[in-house]
């Protein structure tokens, strides 16, 4: 394999451009109109543009890139995560093109990217299930019915779905026609599928999910777990590893049913088994994403791995390098993801150009992405700027470190998720271990974001007035500034 074809943009296509470099493998580079001055165009070793801005007129068009590898020779092509790296049908023209999908087979797409399908795989090896239908329901009064016996309050929930569409909580059986007609629609307008089912709602969730890594020798072992419980519109902000909550029993238990559930389709390559965990410490199966995640790196952090280069090694045929009872968890590790988008605004997408981007340096922090000072943020994409991640050897450490990177961390022209970033890291109930799913709801108001920005109002004004007090007495000033700087009185000694 020695050239490869990146199916994606922004900050994930530049983090597999970088490992496939230090592996001695040249890149491909694909590229709408409007990202024709991207970063990852300008760092891959050849690019090509594939169409309009519009996703669906360029990055979700398999056979344009398909015709780009054999346009510039590339031998397998890596989806990253969105766009087309769960398609089945695209994982299916790959092979038949006779080119390598650096991910799993079509099959486990297919089957995993059915939330009841899934559970009908998972259920092979008896993995906790939270009580519900196994089926999808479209009759109202079936449903209504089995809705009784389950229990309200009750989730309805799409089978093809994701990012919280199709998704409907019922407090009691008066709502429940009504909410049931909503999630089909919503459902079938986002997937094409009015395929329902339904679930009894957890109240007070934590979403933790397992990484593992499946070879084409029969080999499957996990990376431990993240707890990505912060999240807004049913989407993660904020991740950690390890969860603070699990304990190694725990751990051990949903590791082995992760690897179980990837064990039921043959799983090979890089994929996460997530579940909910209750109130009482029971976790039950949720769905497994078949692709790299967004959050990836907080996995890195604590195992030394990387999952990108493991992808790459897998997918030419080599056997994994170590078995379950080689890997351990190391340290503790922290990601933000930085979203154009307003928090005191209900986390609505901002566009414009970065007219200040300043990243943060120093012992333990990352940052991925794929935007420089004075580039724009086009309308057409998610609103992820970068990932934020931090490691320390305590998570009170790797909190600390994220406090202070997020504040280093410079960006004006677009309102960005930092600032409740921040709050997340100081909040009480974050830095205790005891949050769940609903944090924000529970926790976040833009007041809070208003108050803090108040005060640095505040600071600013005051400092801005001690400046003009000392510059209009200049002779105080020159004494107060030949005292007060430590360059000053040092400079000698770097003569």
């Amino acid at each position: 394999m020695k050239k490869i074809l990146i199916a994606n943009r922004g900050e994930i296509a530049l983090r597999i451009m970088r490992s496939a470099r230090e592996m001695g493998i040249k890149t491909v580079a694909v590229y709408s109109e409007a990202d024709r001055e991207a970063l990852h165009v300008r760092y891959a070793d050849e690019a090509v543009c594939i169409g309009p801005a519009a996703s669906n007129q360029s990055y979700l068009l398999g056979e344009k890139i398909i015709e780009a590898c054999k346009i510039t020779g590339a031998e397998a092509i890596h989806p990253g995560y969105g766009f087309l790296s769960e398609n089945a049908a695209f994982a299916r023209l790959v092979k038949a093109s006779g080119l390598t999908l650096i991910g799993p087979t079509p099959e486990a797409m297919e089957i995993m990217g059915n939330k009841l399908s899934a559970k009908a795989a998972a259920l092979k090896y008896q993995i906790p299930m939270v009580p519900g239908t196994e089926e999808a329901i479209t009759d109202i009064d079936e449903a209504k019915s089995r809705a009784v016996e389950v229990g309200f309050p009750i989730l309805i929930k799409a089978a093809a779905g994701g990012g919280g569409k199709g998704m409907r909580v019922v407090e009691n059986v008066g709502d429940f026609e009504e909410q049931m007609q909503l999630a089909v629609s919503e459902a079938t307008s986002a997937f094409g599928d009015g395929s329902v089912f339904i679930e009894r709602y957890v109240s007070s969730p934590r979403h933790i999910e397992i990484q593992i890594l499946g070879d084409t020798h029969g080999n499957i072992v996990h990376l431990f777990e993240r707890d990505c419980s912060v999240q807004r519109r049913h989407q993660k902000v904020v991740e950690e590893a390890p969860s603070s909550v699990l304990t190694p029993e725990i751990r051990e238990k949903m590791g082995k049913c992760a690897v179980d559930v990837a064990r039921s389709v043959n799983y090979v390559g890089a994929g996460t088994v997530e579940f909910i965990l209750d109130e009482n410490l029971d976790f039950f199966f949720l769905e497994m994403n078949t692709r790299l995640q967004v959050e990836h790196p907080v996995t890195e952090m604590i195992t030394g791995l990387d999952l990108v280069k493991e992808q790459i090694k897998i997918a030419r045929g080599e056997k994994l390098s170590y078995r379950q009872e080689d890997l351990q968890i190391n340290g503790h590790a922290m990601e933000l993801r930085i979203y154009a988008e307003d928090p005191e605004n209900n986390f609505l997408p901002d566009i414009g150009v970065l007219e200040t981007y300043q990243t943060p340096k120093g012992n333990g922090v990352r940052v991925d992405d794929g935007f420089e000072q004075g580039m724009e943020i086009p309308i057409y994409y998610d609103p992820m700027i970068a990932k934020l991640i931090t490691y320390g050897k305590t998570r009170e450490e790797a909190m600390d470190r994220m406090i202070r990177a997020i504040d280093e961390y410079h960006i004006t022209g677009i309102k960005t998720t930092l600032a409740f970033g921040k709050f997340v890291m100081q909040h009480e109930a974050f830095r205790s271990g005891n949050f769940n799913t609903h944090f924000v709801s529970k926790y976040f108001s833009p007041d809070r974001l208003k108050e803090e920005d108040a005060d640095e109002a505040l600071i600013a004004a005051l400092v801005g007035a001690m400046s003009y007090r000392k510059a209009s007495t200049p002779a105080l000033a020159q004494v107060q500034t030949e005292q007060g700087s430590n360059w000053k009185r040092n400079r000698t000694n770097y003569n």
